[in-house]
This record gives C-alpha cells, structure tokens and sequence, in this order.
C-alpha cells in the first residue's frame, strides 16, 4: 500500500486498539491484539508481531501473525536488535542490503522494527513487520507505529 489513505487507516486502527486495551493490563496481550488488528488490517503485512528481551537477555518471538518466526535472534545481530540496541525505529527498504539481516521467511523483502518501552522508558521488545514488496514501510509508518506501540503499556 503507499501512502494514499495509510494514515487513516493507521488511525483508525489506533482508535480501535485504545477501545480495547483497557480491558487488560497485560502487555503480552496488547501485544496480541496489536499484532492482530494489525496484521489483518494493513494488506502489505506478511510478518506482524513482536520479539521481547527475556530476563537472560535474548531476544524471543512473542505474539505475532503470518509463518512460523524465528524463536530466537542471535545476538547484536538483524533489524530487530538494531531497534533494541539504538532504541530508535529502522526502516528497511530491501532487507538483502542491511547488513546481518536474519531470514525467517525467504518472502521477506522489506521491514520495519519499532521499539516497545515499558513505563519506565526501557525498551524491553520490538515490533517487527515484514512485507514481501521491496519499500513497503516510510516515515509514514514509523510515525504511526510509534504512536500504537506506545499503548502496549499505556
């Protein structure tokens, strides 16, 4: 999808997930309603869903949508422990050009990881999409994204 009509899309997902996530406290399962409305809503999503840092420190796939995810992601290594590690979002046009860019799915062809902080301000998990079109994801996306990520634990 490009950019006509992504914000309001965005939006309204954003609204819907606020309506929802009271009913819970939990992060694990505003994680998954994240991922689901998001994964079922935004047509150029192939991978939806979350990696978190256990209490060893290794990154683990939480809830998500789409194929069977890599379970745990080597070390300093990929887009998701770039988010972690710089604390900031990575948007990732063609992923055969990031360097140490983990495959879980050979259909992955753009990404985009965006960094989950708990109340405290840490980050403690990533949400990582995956499309199988090259450029999928801009400014437009990391924007969005950042603002739902934020209600996880809201």
């Amino acid at each position: 999808m490009k950019n006509r009509g992504k914000s309001g899309r965005y939006q309204r997902i954003f609204k819907q997930i606020e309506e929802l996530i009271p009913a819970t406290e939990s992060p694990w399962s505003r994680m998954s309603t994240v991922a689901a409305l998001l994964h079922h809503k935004m047509p150029d999503y192939f991978w939806t869903g979350f990696y978190f840092l256990d209490e060893a420190g290794n990154l683990i796939v939480g809830p998500y949508q789409g194929p069977v995810a890599c379970l745990k992601l080597k070390k300093d290594t990929g887009v998701c422990w770039a988010g972690i590690n710089t604390g900031q979002s990575v948007v990732v046009g063609d992923v055969e050009e990031f360097p140490g860019h983990i495959a879980c799915s050979s259909l992955s062809q753009s990404e985009i990881v965006v960094p989950v902080r708990d109340k405290s301000g840490n980050v403690v998990a990533v949400l990582d999409i995956d499309s199988r079109e090259i450029n999928t994801f801009d400014e437009t996306d990391r924007e969005e994204l950042e603002k739902i990520v934020a209600l996880v634990y809201r």
